[in-house]
């Protein structure tokens, strides 16, 4: 992993409010630490939450695009520093975490407010007997144990100090099957009963989930997808950015936990519903039941 920059480089900002310990409203983010933020949406997520006037912390492992990323963050009067560091190694993502961390108290932050778990990518179209063996499991690394890596690394001290966000760039495969891309299905289903654990072991201790899906964004990644081949309408990435400040700010704390579509939701239409009280059945992975005569149909549906 390339050597950190140095934490003085780290432009001066004010301090955060801070929440006690054990209470259950939080106040705004006010920093961030992002995945995948050299390129793409979690770029898109970077550069909307420091217009927002968050303070964040870049990662990717591209650390020449992580820089210019960064430093158009700071030209248009933004806080950025680039941690280049590998999201699946548990030694870098130690490493840029206690570095965010220390950066951020160093200029009158607590810690790390909210945590972006933007990088992904996607194996091969094919069924899963014709996987490659190595993709496969390179995707299953990069989706669900970096984000396992990072929360485990930044939880802890959002606990100590009374709770934070962490957001999940998900899909709409995290919650549907899949014919192809096997290991992306798995990942996305797996990391959003990740989060789902992590809303109920944290939620008493102020950690606030949200499995947001971006829907079909032009990317890197989607334009290398077959399946997307001609594809002239795609899902404005500001969106995905809309939401993540929205949940930033505090506003959508009550989605705690649930999995949020971009194409379909937005943060006015999820304060509507969570205001409306006809949120009874929570946004969460389940199985469900066959029928209404089902034995289990109480049981799923109230889980």
């Amino acid at each position: 992993m390339p050597e950190m920059p140095d934490a003085t480089t780290v432009p001066p900002v004010g301090p955060a409010d801070q929440a006690e310990p054990g209470t259950a409203a939080l106040p705004p983010t006010h920093t961030a630490l992002v995945t995948g933020a050299s390129r793409g949406i979690g770029r898109a997520v970077a550069l909307g939450l420091a217009q927002a006037g968050v303070t964040v912390a870049l990662v990717a492992t591209d650390g020449v695009r992580l820089a210019r990323c960064a430093e158009e963050i700071r030209r248009a009067g933004g806080q950025a520093i680039a941690l280049p560091a590998d999201i699946t190694d548990q030694a870098d993502i130690d490493r840029a975490v206690a570095f965010a961390q220390q950066a951020f108290v160093g200029q009158g932050f607590a810690g790390i407010d909210l945590l972006v778990n933007a990088a992904g990518i996607i194996d091969a179209e094919v069924p899963l007997w014709e996987a490659d063996p190595d993709q496969w499991w390179r995707t299953m690394n990069v989706n669900v144990r970096g984000p396992f890596l990072l929360a485990r690394a930044v939880v802890p001290d959002m606990i100590a100090r009374g709770g934070g966000r962490i957001v999940d760039l998900n899909s709409g495969s995290g919650s549907h099957v899949m014919s192809a891309s096997s290991a992306y299905n798995v990942s996305k289903t797996a990391l959003m009963r990740l989060g789902e654990h992590l809303h109920v072991a944290g939620f008493d201790q102020g950690i606030r989930v949200f499995e947001v899906a971006p829907g079909v964004v032009a990317t890197d990644m989607t334009a290398s997808m077959p399946m997307h081949e001609g594809r002239t309408e795609w899902t404005p990435v500001n969106k995905t950015v809309d939401m993540v400040t929205a949940i930033a700010s505090g506003t959508l704390d009550a989605c705690s936990g649930w999995f949020i579509r971009v194409t379909d939701d937005s943060p006015a239409s999820l304060l509507a519903l969570t205001a409306s009280g006809q949120a009874a059945i929570k946004r969460r992975l389940r199985v469900l039941p066959a029928g209404a005569d089902d034995a289990l149909a109480d049981t799923l549906t109230g889980r």
